[in-house]
C-alpha cells in the first residue's frame, strides 16, 4: 500500500500541512504596510537665540548651558533607524527652564504611545540635569540616542 493513497492518514497530514503554509505565506505577504509618520511643531515664534542650531554633538555633555536673558534653541533633527529625532530647549539666565522634542517617531500606535512617554521622561531628566548627560528610556534606546543628541547639537548653539 502506498503512503499517499486517498484513504491514508499520511496524506490528509501533508494536505494539512501544505494547507497551512499556504494561508500563512498569504496572510503575511497581504499585512498592510503604512510608511511611518513624522510628527513635527511649528517652530517658536520667540526664538531668540538666532538660527537653529548646526553644530556637532562632540562638546563634553557635562557642561551647562551658560547664556544670560531668556532664549529658545532648536538641535540638529537626529536620523535614527525609526526616524527623526529633534529637541528644542527654552533657557532663562543660563538655566534650562523647558526642554521638549518638537519631532520624534511615531510610526504605528505602539510606538507612538512609547515614545510620548519617552520624551516626557527625556524632558524631565534634562531640566534637572541642566545638560545632555541624561539615562535613556528603556524600550525606546534609539530614540532615546536621538534626543540626547539633537539636545547637546542645542546646548552647542547657545555656547556659541
Amino acid at each position: 500500500m502506498h503512503p499517499l493513497k486517498r484513504t491514508s492518514p499520511l496524506r490528509r497530514i501533508v494536505l494539512a500541512s501544505a494547507a497551512t503554509v499556504s494561508a500563512m505565506v498569504l496572510l503575511l505577504s497581504l499585512k498592510p504596510h503604512s510608511p511611518p509618520e513624522i510628527t513635527a511643531a511649528a517652530p517658536a515664534p520667540s526664538d531668540t537665540g538666532g538660527p537653529t542650531a548646526r553644530s556637532s554633538a562632540s562638546a563634553n555633555p557635562r557642561s551647562g548651558p551658560t547664556t544670560t536673558g531668556t532664549k529658545t534653541v532648536t538641535g540638529d533633527a537626529i536620523e535614527t533607524i525609526w526616524g527623526p529625532v529633534q529637541v528644542r530647549i527654552t533657557l532663562e539666565d543660563g538655566k534650562i527652564t523647558k526642554s521638549a522634542a518638537v519631532i520624534y517617531p511615531k510610526a504605528d500606535p505602539l510606538e507612538e504611545q512609547l515614545n510620548e512617554y519617552a520624551v516626557q521622561q527625556l524632558n524631565q531628566q534634562t531640566v534637572a540635569a541642566q545638560s545632555a548627560d541624561i539615562d535613556v528610556v528603556s524600550g525606546a534606546t534609539y530614540t532615546s540616542q536621538g534626543y540626547r543628541q539633537s539636545l547637546q547639537s542645542a546646548l552647542d548653539a547657545v555656547r556659541g
